[in-house]
This record gives C-alpha cells, sequence and structure tokens, in this order.
C-alpha cells in the first residue's frame, strides 16, 4: 500500500498557484511526476501523492522544481481567479477515477501529438539539410565548371600565342625566301646587263675583240676535262637497336617497330564531336606535349583532360596511358591509374629493349598504386616485375625492399 503525503503548503495569486511538497529521505526524479490540466501526481515508491485540482490550470507552461528532497510546482491558472482550497472537496470515487482516466488518456494523446510534431519536425530537419547539399553539391560543380572553364580559355589563349608565333614564323621564313629570288633575279639581270655591255665593247673595237676572243679560246683549251659521273654505293644495317644480334629477336623487334608505325598512323576516323576543334589540337604529339606541360607545373586535372583528347584522338600510343596514369596518380585516382598502367603494357608488347624505361615505368606507377591501396602483395609483384627488367635501378630495389618490410610486419601481427 502507498503512504499518502499530506505534508505539503500552497499559497495563490490571481494567475498563479504555487505548492511546495516534502519528500524527505527520497531521491525525486522528473519521470516521478505527472501532471495534466486538473490532476497532479506525485509517484516515488512508497510514497504517493495526489491531487485533483480546484480548477484547470495550464500543464503546458506550469513548472516543477526538484530541491533538496522538496518539489515545487508553479502551476499557472487558465482562468483568473481566486481558488477556495488547492483540491476539490467532496468528491466520490467514481468521478476521481474518471478524472484520472481522463488525465492518463490526455496525457498519451499529448505524447502523440509531440511525436507527430517532433517526426515533422525531424523530416524538415531531413529535408532542410538534404536541400543545403543539394546546394553545396550544386555549388561544387559550379566551382568545377568554372574552373574548367578557366582552363579551357586559358589554353585557348596559348594555342592562339602558339598559332600567331608559328605564322609570324612562316611569314618570315616566306619574306627571306622572296628577298632570296629577288636577289637570284637581281644578280642574272647584272650579268645580262654585263654581257650586254661587253658586246657592244667588242662590236666597236674590232682588233682587240679578235685578240680577247683567241686569248679565251685559249684558255678555255687550257682547262682539264669534267671528271665523268659516277655512283658510291653505301650499306648500312638496317638495324635500329642497339643489342647484339646474337642477343636480340629480330621479329619481335621488327614487329615492335611496326606497330609503333601503324600506331603513329592510325586516327580515329570519326571527328563529329571534334569540329570545333583547331587543327594542332587535333595532334595527339602537340597534345601529349601540352598535358607534359601541365604536369610539370602540377596542373594535373589539365593535363588529364590533354591527356584524355590524345587518346580519343589515338587510342594506340602508349605513353598517353603511361602519362595519364601519372597524373592519376597525383590527383588520388588509384583504380584509374592502375586501369591506366595496364593499358600502357599491354601496348607495350612484344617487350624489347625499346620499350624497357616505359615498361619499368608502367609497372613501378602500377605496383605505387596498389600499395596505396593497401595491396602490398599486389604491388610487390610489379615492382619485382620492373626489376627483372632493369635490374640496376637502385630506386625500384630500395622501394621493393621497403614494401617485402611492410608484408613481414603485417603477417607478424597476424601471427601475433
Amino acid at each position: 500500500m502507498p503512504v499518502w503525503l499530506r505534508d505539503y503548503s500552497w499559497r495563490q495569486t490571481d494567475a498563479a498557484v504555487y505548492v511546495s511538497l516534502s519528500l524527505h529521505g527520497v531521491r525525486v526524479a522528473p519521470a516521478n511526476i505527472f501532471c495534466t490540466d486538473q490532476y497532479l501526481k506525485v509517484n516515488v515508491p512508497p510514497f504517493l501523492f495526489e491531487a485533483i485540482l480546484y480548477a484547470p490550470i495550464d500543464d503546458t507552461s506550469s513548472t516543477a522544481k526538484i530541491e533538496n528532497g522538496s518539489v515545487f510546482f508553479t502551476l499557472y491558472k487558465k482562468e483568473a481567479a481566486t481558488w477556495e482550497s488547492l483540491v476539490m472537496e467532496n468528491t466520490d470515487k467514481e468521478k476521481m477515477q474518471k478524472i484520472r482516466e481522463n488525465a492518463v488518456l490526455k496525457a498519451q494523446e499529448k505524447a502523440k501529438k509531440e511525436m507527430k510534431a517532433k517526426a515533422v519536425k525531424k523530416q524538415e530537419h531531413k529535408k532542410y539539410a538534404l536541400e543545403a547539399t543539394m546546394k553545396l553539391e550544386e555549388a561544387e560543380r559550379k566551382r568545377i565548371e568554372e574552373l574548367k572553364e578557366e582552363e579551357r580559355k586559358k589554353v585557348t589563349e596559348e594555342l592562339e600565342i602558339w598559332k600567331n608565333q608559328r605564322n609570324e614564323k612562316q611569314r618570315e621564313e616566306r619574306v627571306h625566301q622572296e628577298r632570296k629570288q629577288t636577289e637570284k633575279k637581281n644578280q642574272k639581270i647584272n650579268k645580262s646587263m654585263a654581257l650586254r655591255e661587253g658586246t657592244h665593247k667588242n662590236t666597236s673595237l674590232p682588233a682587240k675583240v679578235t685578240g680577247n676572243i683567241f686569248s679565251e679560246k685559249l684558255k678555255e683549251e687550257s682547262f682539264p676535262a669534267p671528271r665523268t659521273a659516277g655512283a658510291i654505293k653505301i650499306n648500312f644495317t638496317p638495324r635500329v637497336f642497339p643489342t647484339a644480334l646474337r642477343e636480340s629477336r629480330v621479329a619481335e623487334e621488327e614487329e615492335w617497330l611496326y606497330k609503333q608505325a601503324e600506331a603513329r598512323r592510325a586516327m580515329n576516323a570519326d571527328f563529329s564531336e571534334l569540329d570545333d576543334l583547331k587543327e594542332e589540337e587535333k595532334n595527339p604529339d602537340w597534345l601529349k606535349d601540352k598535358g607534359n606541360k601541365m604536369f610539370s607545373t602540377g596542373n594535373y586535372l589539365a593535363a588529364v583532360n590533354a591527356y584524355n583528347l590524345a587518346i580519343r584522338l589515338n587510342n594506340k600510343i602508349p605513353v598517353l596511358y603511361l602519362n595519364r596514369a601519372a597524373c592519376h596518380l597525383k590527383l588520388r585516382n588509384l583504380h584509374k591509374s592502375i586501369e591506366d598502367s595496364s593499358k600502357a603494357l599491354d601496348l607495350l608488347t612484344p617487350p624489347v629493349s625499346d620499350n624497357a624505361s616505359a615498361r619499368v615505368k608502367a609497372y613501378v606507377r602500377r605496383g605505387t598504386a596498389f600499395c596505396q591501396l593497401e595491396l602490398y602483395a599486389e604491388g610487390l609483384q610489379d615492382y619485382e616485375a620492373a626489376l627483372k627488367i632493369d635490374p640496376t635501378n637502385e630506386l625500384v630495389a630500395q622501394d621493393a625492399e621497403k614494401i617485402r618490410h611492410i608484408i613481414q610486419g603485417t603477417q607478424r601481427q597476424q601471427d601475433s
């Protein structure tokens, strides 16, 4: 049975009622207090305080303060009036039970409304967060587009400068050629005029002319006859590789040279999307040099764009994939770096001495990407493949040894 608390005091004004309830020896928590517009309850086992208030109150703005084993209530009246007592007197049990049930129902209804309000507020917060995220993403997209546009304008300006310089150089060459041709014409005219003047002098002085002609004939006859024309045949070796014949693989080397020549001649035929490009922009070699320049200045995104366009024009040149793999490695696009390195290795076949350096770079870049993805076993395989091609490369050997130590350390941790 609960112990009913009767030790309380109260006072009032026209707007509020102040109730003080003493609960010495027990700890009161907010969960022990229940209040509606006409019902007040404090349940701290084994103590129980219950009051059916004299008149309705505003339970939303009313407060309860717990301090030093006592609870202080501030109950704001719905209507300004003076209460004759704190609780209703002469209330039968049925009416009290009904008031309790109504209080519980009102509390449940209030809790449901609060839950709905919280859910609506939470949904609004989610919607606001989504809108804010979309705005941020849109702003980031616009920023990237602006950067791309600025980069495009910069590249276009540089192309224009390069084109103007080339045109100026061509114009200077034309002027130089025209000047040479003019000088040659003038020399011919001067010679013809000199011959005419000499002929006129000879006709006016016949005695001297006869003597001069005779002396000229003697001089011409004193010169030796010109040598007969001939041809000297020189045979050169057709080989272009520095390895000795006994160490080289002639068939594979010739296949490599043939593939390189075909790759240089191969151009994608469909330029429907590239009609707005200038002539120099349709040259993969020019774009490769442009990408290399951007890479050297640290503008890796612009370098990737240059290599992308070059690959669209000619996808058979391995150095384009190799250089783009280096850019992706700098930009932390590790999977793309692995794909480009693998594509470069596919094109660097058959393996010959002429493409050995490029194959070493491809293996090292792919191995580096694997290691940054913490796939150390795959990375070590690529480094060892690079060392098989170039065993004297100390930097690659040192990096491979570091990877071995990392793998051994990881295995020890797993074993322990």
